[in-house]
Parts: structure tokens; C-alpha cells; sequence
């Protein structure tokens, strides 16, 4: 049997039986009326001071979906007032024939305060990774295209020592006091045929015999429908107030956070390949990102470019050329230009919608994933990111925001008074402590020996997200999505009014959160 993974706790507990701060302060203010009403003994004020209490308090108090009832008015009022004028709706510049610079990203919603930035050349090969620069939200960051084998056929001791490494790559993390977050994220993308395809242009014989040719094209039709390839990518985030200390010292400006980013790469890296099993991670340039980002938008769209990347492997025309004259652009007349510019690696037109997302073509859902209180098997996921159609393209997004040593242990000190309080509480009042109570309490009182053993601390959360074509009924494919969730042992909640957010958070590799404040 599996390790099971249930050692989390709440981020806050409410230490008045269950209350935090503020819903206690309201509670008790609300209840000043009543309090005077009852001193001049006007009854009749009481009653209806008491009603108009109990309203308050259950609408304070009681969580529905996940938000307190204010939170979702103020929520529904920002969507409406947002799409009555205008401001949730995109149209693409390239659309409209306004793009100025194929260089300069034109992405949706939060994804609109994004600028990619070529690194210096790095290693034996000169390659220049893509430094993700975030205005909105102050944060740089690098992605990675990693392969993993997968855990499916791994043994006991070998999920123990990968579920060990992650640890391991999250302390690192922490203690480089750079990092803020270190996000994963995982397409199951219907495969396409694209490179099967390729392969029997140039390898198939005209004279070869018409069974084995017929067979073959069976197999291909059949298995393209049936099979899904997996995309996986790792995003390292750096606040810019934490960046900029470190990049004075190394030259500052754009090239003093690279050597910074890229230092944090390489450590990165290693803790990939080593501890955590990663076959292969490859940091991705700008056209390499461009093209991850464009697929998010579009999954449809990654057949042409694997025929344009292809033929412009096989056409020598444009490589000597630019060899002959620096001055000619490869990609105009005489080659093929096979990347996708940033002016058009997001969507042409984007509408968010209270629960789905419309992209061109496409609709998305997305789903944040509860952790279950009795816990998890490593792998338990798996269902989730199965496609249960033809057609459909699953997204799954694991972000673990690092708290520095200072906010953790002054956190882990708030929760533990807490729990003290509330159990003295309820001894007092003589009210019996349930099972959730006691070992939410007990979690709490263990986190500070962790923290005191050099351990970090996070507060990781997941989103899943389902696209598919805008011909198919997205709400189904939704209800599957959550079906999913639940079989592998999870509860699915829909974020609801934030459809637009949690699909950039989920698919697109660009260090989204959703825990992150604006600046």
C-alpha cells in the first residue's frame, strides 16, 4: 500500500470555535442593538434586532462554495460591472489589423502585464532563455519543458524517495530566499498524428505492398483518436522585490537578473534530474515559449506548426541564405517561418463567462481541487487528467507558494496560539471537542517542530481545467471533469466568476497565480 500524504492543516483556524478575527468582530458589534433594546426593555425590537442578527450572522459565518455570501456580491458585481463596459472582452490587435510589434505580447486578462525578455546566451550551447517579466504583479520568472517517466510502474520505495524529492526542491527553494513559487503544470493534449505522419511521408515505399499500407492506416486512425500526449513544464517565480537586491550585485538591470535567474535555474534543475527523477529539462526559449502558450490558447493549432517546423528542417534554402546575407530574413520568400510571433501566441477574441471560459474556438472549465481530510496517495490524480472523450484537452496546475522562514514561523506561532485558545475555550464552556477539531489542533502543534527542523513551509493549491471545441456542450464535459476529481478521491470546486484567471493559472506556462496580489 502507498504512503498516504495528510499531514496539512487549515491556513487559519478560528480560535472562538471556529471564528477568525473579523467574523467575531462583526458577530459582536451586530449584536450591540440587541443588547441596548433589551436593556430599555423594548421587546419588540429585540425580535426584530435578533432576526436581522441571526441574517447577519449566517451570512457572515457560513461559507457557500467556498466564499462567504459578501464575497460572492462583491464578486458578481465586479463580473457585471466589468461586462456591461467592456472590460472582460478581448479582441487581439492582430485581429484588428493594429499590431505594431510582432515581438510584443497581446494576451488576455492577467496575462495582459506580460513581457518576455531574450536572456544572455547560457551554456555550451548558447541558448537564450526566456525571462518572463510580469508588470501586474512585480515578478519574474523561468519555465522548463521537463520529461518524467512517470510513477505508474514505480515501486514503494520509489514513490517514497520522489515524494522526498519534491520536499527536498521545495527547502531548497526556501532557502535561496529568492524564490516565491514554484509551479507545475501538466496537458493531456489529444494527439494529433502530426509526427506519425511525417514519419510515413519519409518512410513509406511506393511499391510497398497495399495490405501492409491499408493496415497501417487503420492503426494510425484508430490509435490518433484513442491516444493523448503529455506536456509537462515547471515554472520558477521571483518577486522583483527579492530579485532586485540580488541583481545590483551582479551588474543589475535586465542581464543582472538573468545571471540571478539563471544561478536559480541550475539549482533548480539539479534538484529536477536528481531527487524528483526528471529524464530531461530544457528551459524554454522565447519561440518555444511562444509556441507552449499559443497551444494553450489553441490545442488545434500545434499540427501546422509541427508540418512548418518540418519543413523548414528539410528546406535548405532558407539556412544558406542567411549564411550567404546576414541581411535576408530566413523566414521571408526563401524559407519557412515556423514560430509563432507573441503578437499572436494568445487567442484572437477571448469572453469570460460565470462558469466557462471562451477562447477562439475553444471553452474551458476550471475546477480548483479540495485536498481530502483523510489524505492522498501519491498518483491519486491520474484520473483527473484522463480525457474521457475524443477531442478533449485536460490541464492540471500544482502551485506551491514558499512562505520565507520569518512569515512562517510567525504564522505557525499565530495558528498554535490559536488552537490553544479555542481548546481552553471550549474546556471552559464545556463543550465536548469533536475528531476535526482535535486533529486539525494536533497538526497545528506538530508544524512547529518541522519549521524548528529546517523544514518550509507552503500552502499548495491545484486547478483543473477541461477545453474543448466550441461544437461540443462544455457544461457535460465540466460535469465529467468533476466527475473525475471525485473518483480519484478528491472534491472539485468551480471558481465560478474567475473562469478567465484560473485558465491562464492552469495552461498557460507563464507563472500565473492565483494567490498573488496586483501591485
Amino acid at each position: 500500500m502507498g504512503v498516504i500524504y495528510s499531514d496539512y492543516s487549515r491556513a487559519r483556524i478560528g480560535w472562538f470555535f471556529g471564528l477568525s478575527g473579523w467574523q467575531l468582530a462583526t458577530v459582536a458589534l451586530t449584536f450591540l442593538p440587541i443588547a441596548w433594546a433589551m436593556q430599555q426593555a423594548a421587546w419588540a425590537s429585540v425580535a426584530l434586532f435578533t432576526l436581522l442578527w441571526a441574517v447577519i450572522v449566517l451570512v457572515t459565518v457560513t461559507p457557500v462554495r467556498g466564499r462567504s455570501a459578501v464575497g460572492w456580491v462583491f464578486a458578481s458585481l465586479s463580473f457585471a460591472v466589468g461586462g456591461l463596459a467592456g472590460w472582460t472582452r478581448f479582441r487581439s490587435k492582430a485581429s484588428t489589423g493594429e499590431a505594431d510589434s510582432l515581438a510584443e505580447p497581446d494576451l488576455p486578462g492577467v496575462l495582459q502585464g506580460v513581457r518576455i525578455h531574450d536572456g544572455p546566451p547560457r551554456g555550451v550551447t548558447f541558448t537564450r532563455a526566456a525571462i518572463i517579466q510580469d508588470h501586474r504583479c512585480r515578478t519574474w520568472a523561468l519555465t522548463a519543458a521537463v520529461t518524467h517517466p512517470g510513477i505508474g510502474l514505480a515501486e514503494l520505495d520509489q514513490r517514497e524517495r520522489l515524494g522526498a524529492g519534491l520536499g527536498e526542491l521545495l527547502d531548497l527553494a526556501a532557502r535561496t530566499e529568492l524564490v516565491d513559487a514554484v509551479v507545475f503544470l501538466v496537458r493531456t493534449v489529444p494527439e494529433d498524428g502530426a509526427e506519425r505522419d511525417q514519419w510515413i511521408v519519409r518512410h513509406r515505399r511506393d511499391t510497398g505492398p497495399l495490405v501492409s499500407r491499408q493496415v497501417n492506416d487503420e492503426l494510425q486512425a484508430n490509435l490518433t483518436r484513442a491516444s493523448v500526449r503529455t506536456e509537462a513544464f515547471v515554472t520558477v517565480v521571483v518577486p522583483e522585490g527579492r530579485l532586485g537586491r540580488e541583481a545590483k550585485e551582479s551588474g543589475g538591470g535586465l542581464d543582472g537578473r538573468a545571471r540571478v535567474l539563471y544561478g536559480l535555474a541550475d539549482e533548480i534543475e539539479a534538484q529536477l534530474r536528481g531527487g524528483m527523477g526528471m529524464t530531461s529539462v530544457a528551459w524554454l526559449t522565447s519561440p518555444e515559449l511562444a509556441l507552449a502558450c499559443r497551444t494553450g490558447f489553441a490545442p488545434g493549432d500545434r499540427a501546422g506548426i509541427i508540418d512548418a517546423l518540418a519543413g523548414r528542417n528539410t528546406n535548405p534554402a532558407a539556412d544558406t541564405a542567411s549564411q550567404s546575407d546576414p541581411g535576408i530574413n530566413p523566414a521571408v520568400n526563401v524559407g519557412i517561418n515556423a514560430d509563432v510571433p507573441w503578437a499572436m501566441a494568445g487567442p484572437s477574441g477571448a469572453d469570460p463567462a460565470v462558469r466557462h471560459y471562451s477562447h477562439d474556438a475553444w471553452n474551458s472549465i476550471s475546477s480548483t481541487v479540495k485536498l481530502p481530510v483523510r489524505g492522498a496517495a501519491m498518483g491519486a490524480l491520474a484520473p483527473a487528467l484522463t480525457p474521457t472523450a475524443s477531442g478533449e484537452r485536460r490541464s492540471f496546475m500544482v502551485c506551491y507558494p514558499i512562505l520565507t522562514a520569518s512569515v512562517a514561523n510567525r504564522q505557525s506561532a499565530t495558528s498554535e496560539w490559536a488552537a490553544d485558545i479555542g481548546d481552553e475555550l471550549r474546556h471552559r464552556a464545556k463543550v465536548k471537542k469533536r475528531a476535526k477539531a482535535s486533529d486539525e489542533s494536533e497538526k497545528v502543534r506538530r508544524l512547529d517542530a518541522k519549521l524548528a527542523r529546517g523544514n518550509s513551509l507552503t500552502r499548495p493549491y491545484a486547478v483543473v481545467t477541461v477545453t474543448v471545441p466550441k461544437t461540443a456542450r462544455v457544461s457535460a464535459f465540466g460535469r465529467d471533469l468533476d466527475a473525475s476529481v471525485r473518483r480519484a478521491g478528491f472534491a472539485p470546486l468551480r471558481l465560478d466568476l474567475a473562469q478567465d484567471v484560473a485558465f491562464a493559472a492552469s495552461t498557460v506556462p507563464l507563472g500565473v497565480s492565483l494567490t498573488r496580489k496586483a501591485d
